[in-house]
């Protein structure tokens, strides 16, 4: 697949989410089989770029390439400074927001409230692309609500501005992220562009990706929530796409191994204090659903140290090991994306 003149090395993309993209989390997505990762949202207001959370949120140092920066904000010249900032600091391609569906978001105009506007997307995206010599990419949804859906005008205008690919969450606003995602919109919105176009939303499985990329006639996949502590979900799809054959569930030594090399990176990315404590909630997407996991998350958030939680961790495999050389899951499982 191929974004401008980028080409990936397959169709599996990791969707930016705030607080969960962080560069520990895509490099091991890539790892893992991801053709491409997009950083957290990273504002496009200068006046923040000097702080600690934007500086982080843009750190793709060591990074397997593409390095993706996803930018947010309102107004066209601000968004287009922001690209220019980005790719001066290494950015290879910049995702524009406009699917962010989250209240302080949209409350500023940001993210999926650019939708409402049109004119104002043709601008933001027209400025952006004419800004930066690298790809420039949109993120977005069907639609503002069910009774007010535009992707089709949307992606007319993204492509009218030469924008290089877009990636549809099959979801309005107004959804969230309930009900079931629009594979039909995101078929119609492929048939009605010649450039890329990348489906998002409900995609759990290598079953579902296969199907959503049959349906739709997407380039490619976007995964979100059902990466959160399985990573391997990209090396399981990639397996399937190529052969029709499923892997077996990885086997428990090898989880935690993967677990306590993302940890380790958590801590040496934000340092071990506030490590720790980014840790806590990836600790749990890794043990959802495990059996007689959900007293070892209880005391999980209970720790405070990053030695506590290596510790524990250590045990708490130990007596999965012991149980069994794979993982089992019990029925509290429940993945989305």
């Amino acid at each position: 697949m191929k974004i401008g003149h980028v080409t990936l090395k397959n169709n599996l993309i990791v969707a930016p989410m705030a607080g969960v993209t962080d560069r520990p989390f895509r490099q091991l997505c890539k790892v893992m089989g991801a053709g491409m990762a997009v950083s957290e949202m990273v504002a496009s207001n200068s006046l923040l770029w000097g702080s600690e959370k934007t500086i982080r949120r843009g750190n793709h140092e060591g990074e397997v390439e593409p390095k993706v920066i996803q930018i947010a904000g309102s107004d066209p010249e601000m968004m287009a400074e922001a690209a220019r900032y980005n790719v001066d600091r290494g950015a290879q391609i910049i995702d524009i927001n406009m699917g962010c569906p989250a209240k302080k978001i949209c409350n500023v105009a940001a993210g999926s409230a650019l939708l409402k506007d049109e004119p104002l997307v043709a601008r933001i995206v027209s400025a952006v692309v004419r800004a930066v010599e690298v790809p420039v990419t949109l993120k977005f949804r069907t639609g503002w609500s069910k009774e007010t859906r535009n992707a089709l005008t949307v992606a007319r205008i993204a492509q009218e501005s030469g924008v290089a690919a877009l990636a549809l969450h099959g979801r309005t606003r107004a959804c969230m992220y309930t009900g079931e995602a629009e594979y039909d919109t995101i078929r119609a919105v492929k048939a009605s562009v010649k450039i890329p176009v990348t489906a998002n939303g409900d995609i759990t499985s290598p079953q579902k990706a296969k199907f959503v990329l049959d349906y739709t006639g997407a380039d490619a996949v976007m995964i979100g929530r059902a990466a959160q502590g399985r990573p391997w979900i990209f090396r399981e799809i990639e397996h399937y796409l190529r052969t029709g054959e499923t892997l077996p569930p990885p086997e428990v030594s090898e989880i935690r191994a993967v677990m306590l090399q993302h940890l380790e990176d958590l801590y040496a990315f934000y340092g071990t204090e506030r490590g720790t404590r980014v840790a806590r909630k990836h600790i749990a997407w890794y043990t959802k659903g495990l059996k007689h996991s959900a007293l070892f998350r209880a005391r999980m958030n209970e720790l405070e140290t990053a030695a506590e939680q290596v510790e524990a961790i250590g045990r708490f495999f130990d007596s999965l090991s012991e149980a069994s050389p794979r993982l089992e899951y019990n029925d509290e499982v429940a993945l989305a994306a």
